[in-house]
């Protein structure tokens, strides 16, 4: 196991979430604070709301951490939710091969490249996220991916880098739309997330050094 993530049992002899995981889930809460504190100071601007899946639809890129956190809540899920989740990605995962014979697990999107990784997500980008219910309300929501939780604000580093609004509805609230962007140390956040990528590749591929490889969520909830 790699360092500095120990295991504690939960209470009962069952076994808790992977620490690697856990500690990931404690580094995004960070995240979640920054667009909360955004959006308080815009009271009434930003859309984003529990059962909006507008950024939900359309295959994309997520990092070792986030696949490794989502692998703990998709088995945290009830049995009958587990199933579907599993049956939506099986399905999902067919469509992509279908597209991109060929492309085998760990469906890395770097092996395909960005054109063709793109023109994949082009093609899929009607088909939504195998973690929506019938109501669109992500059914792992506090293990989901780092992009899903920035998607909807823009963000400004120290140095001046900018994350772009990526919301795909974001025209049709014109205040939204010109929100400025809100001010992260993404840089100082990164350092700390590198522990979490290296143990989580560790973990999944059996190899530190895939900390930099990416999955699909498809490929996770299979």
């Amino acid at each position: 196991m790699q360092a500095g993530f120990v295991s504690q049992p939960v209470p009962g002899g069952s076994s808790s979430m992977h620490p690697a995981a856990e500690a990931y889930q404690e580094l995004l809460a960070d995240i979640d604070s920054w667009f909360a504190d955004a959006s308080k100071r815009q009271p009434g601007v930003v859309p984003c709301r529990s059962g909006c899946s507008a950024c939900c639809h359309g295959p994309f890129d997520i990092s070792m951490a986030d696949a490794l956190l989502l692998r703990e809540g998709v088995a945290a899920l009830p049995a009958a939710t587990r199933r579907e989740v599993r049956e939506r990605s099986g399905a999902l995962l067919a469509r992509m091969v279908a597209l991109e014979p060929g492309w085998n697990p760990p469906f890395d999107p770097n092996e395909l490249g960005e054109a063709r990784f793109d023109s994949l997500t082009e093609r899929l980008a009607a088909e939504p996220c195998p973690l929506l219910d019938q109501e669109g309300r992500c059914v792992s929501y506090d293990c989901r991916p780092l992009v899903c939780r920035i998607i909807g604000m823009p963000m400004v580093t120290p140095d001046g880098d900018v994350l772009e609004n990526d919301c795909p509805i974001r025209d049709q609230f014109p205040a939204y739309a010109a929100l400025d962007p809100a001010v992260f140390d993404l840089e100082a956040w990164e350092a700390r997330e590198q522990a979490c990528l290296e143990a989580a590749a560790l973990e999944l591929r059996g190899d530190i050094g895939a900390a930099g490889s990416e999955t699909e969520i498809a490929a996770v909830g299979r």
